[in-house]
C-alpha cells in the first residue's frame, strides 16, 4: 500500500487539474466540460483506458448535482 500512496503522490500534481471535487459553479462547468470530452474519445468502450476516468468525472459531477441543483417539480395539470 505504501508503495500505491508514493505514487499517488508522485503524479497528484499532475492529476488533480483534473479530478477534484467541484465546489463552485465554475469548478462544476469544468467537469462537465471535461466529461464532454471524455464521452467523444471513450465512447462506448469501456476497454479504453479512460473509461474509468469518465465514470469518475460522472460521479463527481453527479455529487455536485445532488448537492447543489434543484429537483425539478412537475405540477400536476387539470
Amino acid at each position: 500500500m505504501v508503495t500505491e500512496i508514493k505514487t499517488a503522490e508522485d503524479i497528484w500534481p499532475m492529476l488533480a487539474p483534473v479530478v477534484f471535487v467541484p465546489h463552485s459553479e465554475p469548478e462544476y462547468q469544468r467537469l462537465v466540460a471535461l466529461l464532454d470530452t471524455l464521452i467523444d474519445v471513450v465512447g462506448e468502450d469501456e476497454n479504453h483506458p479512460l473509461a474509468s476516468l469518465m465514470e469518475v468525472i460522472g460521479v463527481l459531477i453527479e455529487k455536485y448535482e445532488d448537492d447543489h441543483v434543484p429537483e425539478l417539480t412537475v405540477k400536476p395539470t387539470r
